[in-house]
């Protein structure tokens, strides 16, 4: 590893697990790992899981009612 990359590594260390999972899949596309497209969840993203799981686990369902006004809002 070179001193540049070691410096920069070390740069990267500092950034949040966030700005670290970003800059990681700049790098894979760089070098063209076959990896690089995986895909890695905002913290908003998760937080929306997760407030989707626990509706479920409350057993907070839409009624076909709800779905039907949806689907018409949205027909052209």
């Amino acid at each position: 590893m070179t001193k540049l990359f070691q410096m920069a590594v070390e740069a990267a260390q500092r950034l949040s697990p966030d700005a670290q999972d970003g800059l990681a899949l700049t790098i894979l596309e760089i070098v063209g790992d076959e990896k690089s497209d995986i895909y890695v969840l905002s913290d908003d993203e998760r937080q929306a899981i997760e407030a989707s799981r626990a509706q479920i686990a409350r057993g907070e369902f839409a009624t076909e009612d709800e779905i039907e006004a949806v689907l018409n809002k949205y027909a052209q």
